[in-house]
């Protein structure tokens, strides 16, 4: 009789694909991310954040979303929708020194994307930051900015496509 074989078993020297399944490439995937946090205004291209991690382009791209549910542009993206919505509601800079504070190269992308993905404008959104100012006050910043993160799990892209439709519905905001 054939010796059993475990088929679902990995030797040690053997890498695992899945980032959820490995803990030596989720420290590595999670260094990545901690360096986009840390520097979300500065350029990451997936070659820069593979070698962060000593992983393949492709295979740190994969791994990444795999990890943590949006590919790493994404991910990036909407680090720096929340630090501008916090600069725009908490500071006097302008629009423009927001966009380049926060990594954007160009007003006018800065502008087109923040209302993209978040369905303002950066103007009307620090005219409703403010104007809802005192309530916040008493919100610990931590729910807040969690309350805040922009939903990027439908690209920007591809939202602009479904709006030109008419079959893109935005979220559901709650309280009044």
């Amino acid at each position: 009789m054939p010796a059993s074989h475990d088929h679902d078993a990995h030797s040690p020297a053997e890498p695992v694909d899945d980032p959820l399944q490995d803990p030596a490439l989720l420290r590595r995937l999670l260094r990545a991310k901690d360096h986009m946090d840390a520097a979300s205004h500065e350029a990451w291209p997936v070659e820069r954040l593979a070698g962060i991690s000593g992983v393949s382009t492709a295979h740190f791209a994969r791994c990444f979303k795999r990890a943590f549910g949006v590919p790493p542009h994404r991910y990036l993206l909407t680090r720096r929708i929340e630090q501008a919505t916090t600069l725009l509601r908490d500071t006097e800079l302008t629009i423009t020194e927001i966009a380049f504070a926060t990594g954007w190269e160009s007003l006018g992308t800065f502008g087109r994307t923040f209302r993209d993905v978040t369905g303002r404008s950066p103007s009307a959104m620090r005219v409703e930051a403010r104007a809802n100012g005192h309530q916040l006050a008493r919100v610990p910043a931590c729910i807040l900015k969690a309350a805040q993160r922009p939903d990027l799990t439908t690209a920007v892209l591809e939202k602009r496509r479904r709006k030109a439709k008419g079959t893109f519905r935005q979220p559901i905001e709650e309280g009044s």
